[in-house]
């Protein structure tokens, strides 16, 4: 199964709402035991990034409803806890989709990531060639 075999509110979700693999998989993790609470150190060694990252990708999935935070003793923790019910729908949805199709799931946020990329250099490009004179 490929991209093409991806439903497409699948598609639309992952496009609009998934910027990054680690932020995927961080909260397929999160949504295994919403009762476990995961801190920064934690996230960072299951998913082999470094600490800024994983802290980045937390406050991330916070802000967009789907973990919750609480601080305990100083350390923030971080729990699977979607917003609404509408949004948990579409993460179960996800988390079917890329049990079934891993490659199809990560093609489509590399593919987002790459064209976000090629926008950034090509912006630069006619910048840097709208400063010549002729």
């Amino acid at each position: 199964m490929g991209l093409a075999e991806l439903p497409e509110d699948i598609r639309r979700f992952i496009l609009a709402s998934v910027p990054s693999v680690p932020y995927l998989e961080a909260i397929l993790l999160l949504r295994v035991d919403p009762d476990v609470a995961w801190d920064v150190r934690r996230l960072a060694a299951r998913l082999y990034v470094a600490e800024r990252q994983a802290a980045e990708v937390l406050t991330a999935l916070a802000a967009a409803g789907i973990a919750q935070s609480e601080d305990q003793g100083g350390t923030a923790l971080f729990r699977y806890a979607p917003a609404t019910a509408e949004l948990r729908g579409k993460l179960d949805a996800l988390a079917q989709v890329y049990s079934t199709n891993l490659v199809g799931v990560t093609d489509l946020i590399h593919s987002r990531i790459d064209k976000r990329a090629q926008q950034f250099a090509d912006a630069f490009r006619l910048r840097k060639d709208s400063g010549k004179e002729d």
